[in-house]
């Protein structure tokens, strides 16, 4: 792999915590607006520009862009981004619950991404990345990392440890709980190891970010369609802005789905289609039901819950991605029983990911719907069905802690005159 260190532009050490936010995409409008009152500081600010205008206005307006750079200008006027004088990496480490995770921030190359070596799991979808590539566009730089995972590596594992030891360039806690540690690597000594290092790296996997990297790669191809024959390759628009963390540490949580109705059936039917299904269904109960192991979910449904056992199917259980409980569930029940053709556009299907608790299921279920809590993906299911250039069922994981924004921000070109208004 290509993993080199960058120019940052970042918060100054006091206002780091302030300005840290989550990821753009886990608000809804009504939720970034709120956030934003509260925190007018906060990196969201810019990363959601709609939140600067009335609840009605089009938030993908030219102006709502150009409001991006606006903000980003004014936080670099005041003091509180700063830029690194040299390029550097960054170790970013998040601790939560007694566990930790320390990644390496680098920029990352495009080429790596699409040739394969930078692995997806899955598809995107363009209007979200229209939205991202026209943030890019207005305010010229990438400002949220792409959460890669990898293989471990103990000579890697050494370095990162070896870095952490000094003293941090940030260290908080967020309003979430999370512990927020960020080292710079400047040594020029250091530097060069990392590089050296990561480029014995065979690959990489997206765990988080898929839009983001979509977004940038459309980017980079129409700069370097503009540059032609004077493209050198070196151009910061080549490289993508990574947080990359070994596998072992990853945390990932349940991905649930909640069906707004029976799709027609009654209690008796449901239970029937499900069994049919090559589900084995266990006795009703009132409490929640958390599934143990792989092949196992809860359903909720007509106020009980039951545990589902999948009964096996040695053909599709060889497949990597058929093997996945989302796609049991999604191609034994979900769909030939529920109803549920496209999860990804289907308005009567909702996915609620990580620590939401059995209640919010049984909440948005209500008395008609159906619930299903399934048992979480791991890391190496979704390295699987990478390398075997395939694709997950949509919102087949979620990993927790989140990134925060803000922290590392690239700057890859000028912004074009048309958002400079």
């Amino acid at each position: 792999m290509h993993a080199s260190p960058f120019a940052c532009l970042r918060p100054n050490p006091e206002h780091a915590a302030e300005f840290a936010s989550l990821p753009y995409d886990v608000f809804d409008r009504k939720e970034a607006a709120e956030f934003v009152a509260k925190n007018p500081k906060s990196f969201l600010a810019i990363d959601r520009p709609e939140t600067a205008f009335e609840p009605g206005h089009d938030m993908y307006a030219d102006d709502v862009y150009t409001a991006a750079r606006r903000i980003l200008e004014e936080r670099a006027a005041d003091g509180t981004l700063m830029r690194d004088p040299n390029k550097c990496y960054y170790l970013y480490r998040l601790e939560q619950g007694g566990r930790s995770q320390t990644g390496i921030v680098a920029a990352c190359s495009l080429d790596d991404y699409m040739d394969g070596t930078i692995k997806r799991h899955e598809l995107t979808r363009r209007d979200k990345e229209d939205d991202r590539v026209r943030h890019i566009e207005a305010t010229g730089c990438q400002t949220g990392p792409i959460f890669l995972a990898y293989r471990d590596e103990p000579a890697l594992a050494f370095l990162v440890s070896s870095a952490c030891a000094a003293e941090p360039l940030y260290d908080f806690t967020d309003a979430e709980g999370v512990r927020q540690t960020v080292w710079r690597v400047g040594r020029p000594e250091a530097v060069e190891a990392f590089e050296l290092m990561l480029g014995r790296m065979p690959c990489a996997y997206i765990a988080d970010g898929h839009h983001r990297a979509a977004s940038a790669a459309r980017v980079c191809r129409s700069m370097r369609e503009e540059a032609g024959d004077s493209l050198t390759g070196e151009e910061p628009f080549n490289y993508l802005l990574c947080v990359l963390f070994p596998a072992s540490e990853l945390t990932v949580l349940p991905y649930n789905r909640v069906v707004a109705d029976a799709n027609g059936l009654s209690a008796d039917e449901l239970l029937d289609a499900v069994r049919a299904a090559n589900f084995e269904v266990g006795e009703a109960q009132p409490e929640p039901v958390e599934p143990a192991e792989k092949g196992q979910a809860g359903m909720y449904a007509n106020g009980c819950w039951r545990l589902l056992t999948w009964k096996g199917d040695a053909e599709r259980d060889a497949d990597p991605v058929a093997s996945l409980d989302a796609s049991r569930l999604q191609n034994n029940v979900l769909g030939p029983v529920l109803g549920i053709g496209d999860p990804r556009t289907d308005a009567r299907i909702s996915f609620v990911g990580g620590n939401a608790g059995a209640a919010e299921l049984e909440r948005r279920a209500g008395e008609g719907g159906v619930a299903f809590n399934l048992y979480a993906t791991s890391v190496e299911d979704l390295m699987g069905v990478a390398d075997a250039g395939l694709l997950m069922p949509p919102k087949s994981t979620w990993f927790e802690p989140k990134l925060r924004s803000g922290l590392f921000i690239r700057k890859i070109f000028e912004p074009r005159t048309e958002f400079c208004a």
